[in-house]
C-alpha cells in the first residue's frame, strides 16, 4: 500500500516529459490540443523536432511571451505561438495532404477512451447534447505513422479510460502504439496490453484494478512495490 505522503503516479508534466523522450531525434510532430501540446516543452537538449499544426505552420515554436503574442500566428487550438528559423507557412488543404501522405512522424493526442486494440475515441461521447470536437483527428490518426496518447488513466469519476471495447464513437480503428497516463505507460501490441512502465507507488495489481482491458506484463518489467 501507499501512504498518504507518497506520491502515486505522475504529474501532468511528467507524463508530458515521458512522451518527448520516446519522441526521435529528426521526427515530424503534430500535438494535439490540451495536455498533449505540454510535450514540446520536454524535448532533450540535442535533440531536434519540427513540429506541424494543421491550420498551416511547419516548425512551430513554443508560447511567446504576453506582450509578443500575434493574433495572426497561431496553432490549431487557437494559441499564440512562435515559428522557428526555417519554419514555413501553408494552405490548410497542403497542411492536411502533409497528413494524409504519411508525412508526420508522430502524433501525440488526447483520448475518452483507448480500447486494448488500440481503438481511439477522443471526439465525443455520443450523448445527445453532447458537443463534438472532431477537429482533424480522423485525419491524424488515419494518416500518421505513430500514434501516442495521453490521457488521465481513469475519469474524474474514477471509471477507466482503458477499456475492452469502447462505447464512445471512434476515432480510428487499431490505431494507438503507445498510451502515457499518470498510472502507466502501455504498449498496444497484436497481443494486447502490455506495461512498458510503471509510475511511482503504482503496483501491477493496482493498475489491472484502475483498467477495464486486459493488462500484461513484459517478461523483464518488475512491478514497483511501495
Amino acid at each position: 500500500m501507499v501512504s498518504k505522503d507518497e506520491k502515486m503516479g505522475w504529474s501532468v508534466s511528467e507524463m508530458a516529459q515521458k512522451a518527448a523522450l520516446d519522441i526521435p531525434d529528426g521526427a515530424y510532430v503534430n500535438l494535439g490540443i490540451g495536455m498533449p501540446e505540454l510535450v514540446a516543452a520536454f524535448v532533450p537538449e540535442g535533440r531536434e523536432v519540427i513540429y506541424h499544426t494543421e491550420n498551416g505552420l511547419l516548425g512551430m515554436g513554443p508560447g511567446p511571451d504576453p506582450e509578443d503574442e500575434n493574433p495572426e500566428l497561431i496553432n490549431a487550438g487557437k494559441k499564440p505561438v512562435t515559428a522557428i528559423p526555417g519554419s514555413c507557412f501553408f494552405h490548410h488543404a497542403d497542411s492536411f495532404t502533409m497528413i494524409r501522405g504519411r508525412h508526420i512522424d508522430v502524433c501525440v493526442l488526447g483520448a475518452m477512451q483507448v480500447s486494448e486494440e488500440g481503438d481511439l475515441a477522443n471526439w465525443s461521447t455520443g450523448a445527445p447534447n453532447a458537443i463534438p470536437a472532431v477537429g482533424g483527428a480522423m485525419d491524424l490518426v488515419a494518416g500518421i505513422k505513430t500514434i501516442f496518447v495521453i490521457s488521465r488513466h481513469n475519469t474524474k469519476t474514477g471509471d477507466p479510460k482503458i477499456v475492452k471495447k469502447c462505447t464512445y464513437p471512434l476515432t480510428g480503428k487499431a490505431v494507438v502504439d503507445r498510451i502515457y497516463t499518470d498510472l502507466a505507460i502501455l504498449d498496444v501490441t497484436k497481443d494486447g496490453l502490455f506495461v512498458r512502465e510503471l509510475g511511482p507507488g503504482v503496483t501491477f495489481e493496482y493498475l489491472q484494478e484502475h483498467t477495464e482491458a486486459t493488462l500484461r506484463r513484459y517478461p523483464e518489467t518488475a512491478s514497483r512495490e511501495s
